[in-house]
């Protein structure tokens, strides 16, 4: 499944997701940023309603249940209530967050960033797609129709309490037998610079499923080499390029090599950390066959279950990272090369970052009981305590 923010396809699913709430007695707003508020009345008016909800966004070459399973659930939710003519004291409802993904506009979790208060409306509508000659977030929502009215805050669009049924994304749960996860809250991870193609690299939206372009935002890591330029091509942004049959390996300043050791050491660092190190994007310049690259950028996604350990975690990767470029040993990672070649240069962009975060105690409360209501006497058995990405003990 492909249906990235704002595309074609992500209209038609917006379109059926409005449809059938206001199918289902809903009222539907639209804010600044697209997301969707479908809200069901409650006997008690001037009150904000508590949500279910996720996202109907994918990424290039996934996602058939990943958002889409919490908004239908949310819908299910609504059709239940409509169909036993069931009045609820305050309203409720489903809404659709755009962009969660961060697939096509490099931000994950923007639109409700913006609501929250934390990303700036103009930083949001600003941002460039992934692989495009330009096409802003902005200029997508009025394409597709829809750039709402409503502001994009929670002070214009309040919610009492938001709740969100998600697959887990990972083996623990089947692992462990459990049927059901309780989220405690989500781990830190550090969101830097915006890797985009250059527009002659650039390739179509079908094509970005094929070429396995996914997560796009965090950290930005950029090598440049340096040393002598055997080609006489290179300038400052795209570092020292090198003919692969005429220079050799003393005189090379390979930032493809530089980069691939950096990605392995920030695996290894965050195994060390109990932490996670993730390089979804590298991108080499000139890409050419018979040509050292002279510069290579490349994503690095860092996440920790608690704040202080992803701050540490980032400040040794910086700190290996300007020897490792340099062609100093670092663990190891020059054992076997008998020439190291010239060093490379190197440049981290910071985004932003995201702090862990713990969610409402009163809602993994609802939540627990809810799966005791659920499973009945074998819950313990079936249910585990979890941070987002990492377990936790069964006590919280």
């Amino acid at each position: 499944m492909s249906r990235l923010a704002l595309s074609d396809a992500d209209k038609e699913a917006r379109d059926w997701f409005v449809q059938t709430s206001k199918s289902l007695g809903c009222e539907v707003t639209v804010d600044k940023m697209g997301n969707v508020f479908a809200v069901r009345p409650g006997r008690r008016r001037g009150f904000p309603p508590t949500c279910a909800g996720s996202h109907l966004d994918t990424q290039p070459t996934g996602g058939r249940y990943d958002g889409i399973l919490g908004v239908c659930a949310g819908l299910e939710m609504l059709k239940v209530l409509h169909e036993h003519k069931i009045e609820t004291h305050f309203p409720v409802g489903v809404v659709n967050w755009t962009n969660e993904e961060g697939a096509r506009f490099p931000i994950s979790m923007v639109a409700s960033g913006v609501w929250a208060g934390e990303i700036p409306l103009e930083k949001a509508h600003s941002l460039v797609e992934v692989g495009s000659d330009g096409r802003t977030m902005k200029q997508e929502l009025e394409r597709i129709g829809y750039l709402g009215e409503t502001d994009a805050h929670h002070q214009a669009m309040p919610l009492a309490a938001h709740f969100e049924l998600h697959i887990e994304q990972g083996p623990r749960l089947q692992a462990a037998n459990k049927r059901i996860g309780i989220v405690h809250g989500v781990q830190a991870y550090r969101v830097c610079g915006t890797l985009r193609l250059p527009t002659q690299m650039t390739p179509s939206i079908g094509d970005l499923a094929l070429k396995g372009l996914r997560e796009t935002s965090y950290f930005t890591v950029d090598v440049l080499g340096s040393g002598v330029d055997m080609t006489r091509t290179s300038n400052v942004n795209r570092g020292r390029e090198n003919h692969t049959g005429t220079t050799d390996f003393g005189n090379r300043s390979d930032a493809l090599l530089a980069a691939a050791k950096l990605i392995l050491h920030s695996h290894r660092l965050a195994v060390r950390y109990d932490a996670l190190a993730s390089t979804g994007i590298i991108q080499a310049s000139p890409g050419s066959t018979n040509t050292v690259p002279g510069r290579v950028q490349f994503s690095l996604d860092i996440r920790a279950a608690t704040d202080d350990v992803l701050l540490d975690l980032e400040r040794n990767l910086q700190s290996d990272f300007d020897e490792i470029i340099k062609g100093n040993p670092v663990y190891g990672l020059n054992d076997g090369l008998e020439v190291i070649g010239r060093p490379c240069t190197i440049k981290w962009a910071l985004d932003a970052p995201s702090q862990a975060t713990r969610f409402d105690e009163k809602c993994i409360d609802c939540v627990r009981q809810s799966a005791a209501d659920l499973l009945g006497p074998k819950c313990k058995d079936l249910v585990q305590e979890m941070i987002s990405g990492a377990e936790i003990p069964s006590n919280g």
